[in-house]
């Protein structure tokens, strides 16, 4: 009975240790996705940076092509001096790359997990971790640095890394808790939950899974305590987050 019992329990921890390890795999695999694409998409870029001068003297001054990516090849389509279209390749070749910006604007839907609330009067620094959601306009800017790597059988492949960054304004709505220490002992009840309207600005980092953002903003609370309220209209410091749905 006991050898019985032993050996389920070995077997039990086996399968813990394999759920273990798969997860793990998975999550490796997700954070080897971020910031990575298996090609570049098709479209309307500005030559940002490369280290290959013909390149850049080709495209020119101007540095907004259109272009499309064949397989270890770069099609590039530029406007020339005679405002005439002018086509080229360049092959993606081992210790040069090309970084390639793409600019637009960006409407988001955002959470924000946290507010931290400077000190005001006798209250100290508060952290609400309210309900608060915001919508997002603002610039992004994506940089796409594509080179090519050299594989183990002699052969060499593209690769294409991605950074998107971007800053803008928010606007939402929240909650915060509202009790007689945070309205001057004004508060029309012992303690509720308050809503409130934020706006503000943030800086965003895109990693093509998820959006991370810093925030800065006030709020303006609500209802027949909001003139009472400590933090009405005052600046907060906080983090946007949401998933790419795109």
């Amino acid at each position: 009975m006991l050898h019985s019992y032993s050996l389920r329990r070995k077997s039990a921890l086996r399968l813990v240790q394999l759920i273990g390890l798969a997860g793990a795999g998975g999550l490796l695999a997700g954070c080897a996705a971020v910031g990575r694409l298996p090609a570049l998409e098709p479209g309307n870029y500005q030559l940002f940076r490369t280290n290959a001068p013909a390149l850049a003297a080709t495209i020119g001054p101007n540095r907004a092509v259109y272009v499309e990516q064949q397989h270890d090849t770069l099609q590039f389509l530029a406007q020339a001096a005679d405002n005439t279209p002018r086509r080229f390749s360049y092959p993606l070749r081992r210790g040069q790359h090309v970084i390639l910006l793409d600019r637009k604007f960006d409407l988001d839907v955002f959470t924000i997990p946290f507010k931290a609330r400077p000190p005001q009067g006798p209250v100290p620094v508060q952290l609400n971790t309210n309900f608060n959601a915001a919508l997002y306009l603002g610039r992004r800017l994506d940089f796409y640095h594509v080179n090519s790597r050299l594989l183990l059988n002699g052969q060499q492949e593209p690769q294409i890394r991605t950074v998107g960054l971007g800053y803008g304004v928010f606007t939402g709505l929240g909650s915060t808790i509202v009790n007689p220490d945070v309205t001057n002992q004004q508060a029309q009840v012992a303690e509720y939950e308050g809503f409130v309207v934020h706006l503000g600005a943030a800086f965003i980092y895109d990693a093509r899974i998820f959006n991370l953002g810093l925030a800065v903003g006030v709020d303006q609370l609500l209802g027949p305590d909001g003139p009472n309220w400590i933090y009405q209209r005052k600046p907060w410091f906080g983090v946007l987050f949401g998933l790419d749905l795109n």
